[in-house]
């Protein structure tokens, strides 16, 4: 049985306890929410096997993100990927996505299942145009061929364009940007030249199938999500999300988890009806963004303008945040560039998570505010989201190489002011004189 089947028919699952403990919440709490279809928790039955640490996401728990990493035909080797991947979740990713095109992904992907403990995501049509001369040769065979290929691996969650419809693609012409998704793009193409509906949607149950009997998650893809600002909001992206909301029923009815992904560029005052639309579409399923980015003119700094849009989504009620790079738009990030991208997305998301009163969401905050009060530099180093980064800097103004040790004792002044006008150590020493004049 699927986790959903299990918390329909009232089990709690060893997941589903996992889950219960890491969120500090009733293990019954996370068994109604997945019944309910708010909540999915990826978890393939052969990736738990190896040794998968279960993740939920949902609105009912913390925010996640994902990292997307993988090769290109042009750029990118397998050992390289594996480091990048390992640094993603050093960095706090708590799902990853391997969407690798170009020789050897098969190899690749396994790598990455067998190496890390969180859940992993796929598209798993770029297998299938990795497989063929050209795209317009796939047949539905070919793709059913290859999801069951890629559950055997142990991939816990799969993005599939099944609800871009014929009937879409006529909406794209007034856009800036038209399809900006490699899925969507490909499954449209298909479309145009054969002249038939979705394959992906006039298999779907076939597909619910292969995906049940594996318990692979459904991430339901949006090919038609804005890939500006100026598309944000329009007949395409929405046409797309009320398909997707029949097939998030439908897979349900499968006993298939389900989530939903959802738009890339968005303004910061549309944010909020995104999120809301999404809840009232799709019955309030799992809402996984990608940022969305809330400016277009920021190449090389779009970790940040999508970390803006991200945490405004999240505190609106998305499930996940998939994570954006400073190479967005520009190149396959390099493994700095993942770890900027993941701590960026890591502040959006426990921003959000304070905001909506997560338990224990602000601990950590509180714990390092009084760290910071006692001049406790080593309890704020471990606190902090980026450790080495925090002791990297602490250095730096201190003139130490990196080299050198971190002393056992640090001066009671902060880094910025300096002993005569550090406000902390002045407030320290004005409540010695309060306390000693009996104030």
């Amino acid at each position: 049985m699927t986790q959903y089947q299990e918390a329909l028919a009232g089990h709690i699952t060893a997941e589903m306890e996992a889950v219960a403990k890491k969120e500090f919440l009733p293990a019954e709490t996370i068994r109604s929410e997945i019944a309910a279809g708010r909540l999915v928790i990826p978890a393939n039955t052969v990736h738990l096997r190896k040794g998968l640490d279960p993740v939920g996401i949902g609105s009912a728990v913390t925010c996640k993100i994902n990292a997307n990493l993988g090769n290109s035909a042009l750029a990118g080797d397998l050992d390289r990927e594996l480091e990048k991947v390992r640094c993603a979740v050093r960095f706090g990713a708590d799902t990853v996505m391997d969407l690798s095109t170009g020789p050897d992904i098969d190899r690749l992907r396994q790598n990455v299942i067998d190496n890390v403990r969180v859940p992993v995501g796929t598209v798993p049509l770029y297998q299938v145009c990795e497989q063929l001369d050209d795209i317009l040769d796939m047949t539905p065979r070919h793709f059913l061929d290859a999801v069951e290929h890629q559950a055997r691996q142990g991939v816990d969650y799969m993005t599939i364009h099944a609800a871009l419809l014929r009937r879409h693609i006529p909406l794209i012409d007034s856009r800036v940007t038209g399809i900006v998704s490699r899925g969507g793009s490909l499954i449209a193409k298909w479309m145009a030249a054969h002249k038939e509906e979705n394959p992906f949607y006039t298999h779907f149950g076939e597909l619910c199938e292969i995906m049940g009997r594996y318990d692979v998650t459904w991430s339901l893809g949006d090919g038609l999500r804005p890939g500006c600002l100026a598309d944000a909001s329009d007949a395409a992206q929405f046409g797309e999300l009320s398909v997707m909301g029949e097939l998030c029923r439908r897979a349900h009815e499968a006993g298939n988890q389900a989530m939903i992904e959802g738009p890339g560029h968005v303004p910061l005052d549309q944010i909020e009806s995104n999120m809301a639309r999404q809840i009232k579409e799709c019955d309030g399923a799992p809402f996984y963004v990608l940022g969305p980015l809330v400016t277009d003119c920021a190449p090389g700094y779009d970790h940040i303008t999508g970390a803006i849009g991200g945490a405004m989504a999240a505190w609106h009620g998305a499930a996940m945040l998939c994570y954006v790079t400073p190479k967005e738009h520009l190149g396959l990030p390099n493994l700095n560039d993942v770890r900027e991208g993941v701590i960026a997305f890591k502040i959006a998301a426990h921003s959000a998570d304070i905001a909506r009163h997560r338990p224990g969401a602000r601990d950590r905050d509180d714990a390092i505010s009084r760290a910071r009060n006692d001049f406790d530099w080593p309890r704020q180093f471990n606190l902090a989201l980026d450790c080495d980064r925090a002791i990297e800097y602490y250095k730096e103004a201190r003139g130490m190489s990196p080299d050198d040790p971190l002393p056992a004792c640090s001066e009671n002044f902060c880094t910025m002011c300096g002993p005569k006008f550090c406000a902390m150590k002045t407030t320290a020493e004005l409540k010695m004189l309060r306390k000693k004049n009996g104030d």
